[in-house]
């Protein structure tokens, strides 16, 4: 063999044992570094890092956040009624060593352990509130003490959990029934309240109402009477002056007011001559 080959084989294993010594880990993995079967070190910063070949060996897992989307379950209410829960959890790894040594690694096995946790974490939190609370409470707050509960268990797992997030809570159609039921019998009772008080605001209108016509037609016949009895009293004070100013012009003109009065009917009258209705026919210039 030339010295040439020699040194080609040399560099080629030289090349080959460096490959070795080295490995990288990017922004999207955790690694720890095992010395024959045992765990030496797990907080590999992203980069190029050194091992022993055939001593050290490295493992690698994911980082990214998880999802895991539970089938929806039915838990119990304070109330003891049964409700349909919709979720699913975002999840990373936290200590990638506990995360192996507990489920080996696997993120479908994470996935079983964690889903009983939120189970748990669900069974817990529902157990103390009734329907009512459930749907009136702001999903924040039940996201919120939910990720808190489930976050001290989850990091057994070496879990880190991100956010639980309830999508939906359902009532089983045979609750459903017998729920909206009662919610309509309920809408319908307080329809009838509003009802009855519309009622009765509008016979108290129409009452106020039907007063206030006859306050105002009282009022309005008292002041007709009152310039009626002003308009006779000024009528006959005008009389009276007249009468008083020229007692004949004043006799005469009412005699032939009631001439015209009585002559312009078609009736028939029969009256003594010599009455006083007739003094001015008798009287000549």
């Amino acid at each position: 063999m030339t010295p040439n080959k020699i040194l080609v084989g040399l560099a080629a294993f030289l090349l080959l044992v460096g490959s070795m010594c080295v490995f990288s880990v990017s922004q999207t993995e955790k690694a720890i570094k095992f010395r024959l079967g045992e765990i030496v070190k797990n907080d590999y910063e992203p980069g190029l890092h050194f091992k022993l070949p055939f001593i050290n060996n490295i493992k690698k897992f994911d980082a990214r956040i998880q999802t895991m989307d539970a089938k929806p379950e039915r838990f119990l209410t304070a109330e003891k009624k049964n409700v349909i829960v919709d979720s699913f959890v975002k999840w990373r790894i936290g200590n990638v060593s506990t995360f192996y040594t507990t489920v080996a690694g696997d993120i479908d096995q994470a996935n079983l352990r964690l889903d009983q946790i939120i189970k748990d974490a669900f069974r817990s939190e529902f157990s103390k509130r009734n329907i009512k609370q459930l749907i009136s409470t702001d999903r924040s707050a039940i996201r919120e003490i939910l990720t808190n509960n489930s976050k001290a268990v989850a990091a057994d797992l070496g879990m880190e959990i991100i956010d639980v997030q309830v999508m939906r809570i359902d009532l089983p159609p045979e609750v459903s029934t017998s729920v909206f039921r009662r919610m309509e019998a309920e809408r319908e009772r307080v329809a009838r309240e509003f009802r009855s008080q519309g009622a009765e605001a509008a016979e108290r209108i129409r009452a106020d109402a039907d007063r206030q016509r006859v306050v105002t037609l009282a009022n309005a016949f008292r002041d007709a009477e009152k310039l009626r009895g002003e308009g006779d009293a000024t009528s006959a004070d005008i009389y009276a002056k007249a009468y008083g100013a020229d007692t004949e012009f004043f006799t005469f003109y009412r005699s032939l007011n009631a001439y015209k009065k009585t002559f312009s009917s078609s009736g028939m009258l029969v009256l003594d001559p010599d009455s006083d209705f007739f003094q001015y026919f008798k009287k000549q210039k």
